[in-house]
């Protein structure tokens, strides 16, 4: 994939938008930007370098990434994987600033009519990172959410191209993700494709940072691994509707006893 110089990257200046800051929270806290680039006709090398000066981040996870990206190791240093889907000239990627332990795991997620689909998992230690780009079918891409989540950590967070309209359904995460429109189909119907759920995390300044060379806009979230006690929301409110059931039942034989 070539640069394309006359592209201005990103468009921040053109927009006149600030930079997103970097979060103040614990050392634990990672700002993560997810793009999906577009392949061969959207964001090159020189997009993304500019992207990654201008928002500093932690991780970045790329979709319909090609060859050519991994030209990013030589620009600007960090790590680089990327996992091309079966077949195709393109796949997912991630950068990192920092080295990693191990690389990102290519996960094979159920197959759609016209070609399979994969995608990473990186172990960050205290909790993990999917990167994904799902299928358009509004079934098959929640199945393969829920295929996705078995290998996934109990701190985990999945972001990326979801191409999903409605809530993507996945029990025990949350959407935490920015919540404005990140693509426009044939540039006139706005839809928020690019999202980021959580689980066992809390998310800080979630936002949708200015359209570049692509027909998506990045997003960028900082996520912090959430106190233990809270870390289960769900597994809470069962317990609280566990206890007031008891407290009703126990009232009940309080007001028949003689």
């Amino acid at each position: 994939m070539p640069d394309h110089p006359h592209v201005p990257p990103l468009g921040f200046h053109a927009t006149g938008s600030a930079p997103i800051r970097v979060a103040t929270g614990p050392s634990r806290s990672r700002k993560i930007v997810s793009w999906n680039l577009l392949r061969r006709t959207g964001a090159a090398v020189a997009d993304i370098i500019a992207l990654i000066e201008q928002e500093n981040p932690d991780l970045l996870l790329m979709q319909e990434a090609t060859r050519d990206i991994a030209a990013l190791r030589e620009r600007v240093g960090g790590v680089y994987a990327w996992a091309p889907l079966p077949g195709r000239i393109h796949g997912p990627a991630i950068w990192s600033r920092r080295p990693w332990t191990t690389p990102p795991t290519v996960i094979a997620l159920p197959s759609g009519a016209l070609f399979d689909r994969v995608c990473q998992v990186l172990n960050l230690g205290d909790f993990g990172i999917a990167n994904v780009h799902l299928s358009h079918g509004q079934m098959l891409n929640r199945r393969q959410l829920r295929c996705l989540e078995r290998n996934l950590p109990p701190r985990a967070a999945v972001l990326g191209d979801y191409n999903i309209v409605g809530p993507a359904l996945l029990p025990g995460f949350r959407d935490v993700g920015p919540r404005r429109p990140t693509h426009s189909m044939v540039d006139v119907l706005p839809l928020r494709l690019d999202r980021c759920l959580v689980r066992g995390l809390v998310c800080h300044e979630p936002a949708v940072l200015p359209r570049g060379a692509s027909d998506h806009r990045p997003i960028v979230v900082h996520l912090t691994p959430a106190p233990e006690e809270v870390r289960r929301p769900g597994r809470t409110v069962k317990g609280m509707v566990a206890a007031v059931g008891r407290l009703r039942r126990a009232g009940g034989r309080a007001a028949h006893a003689p």
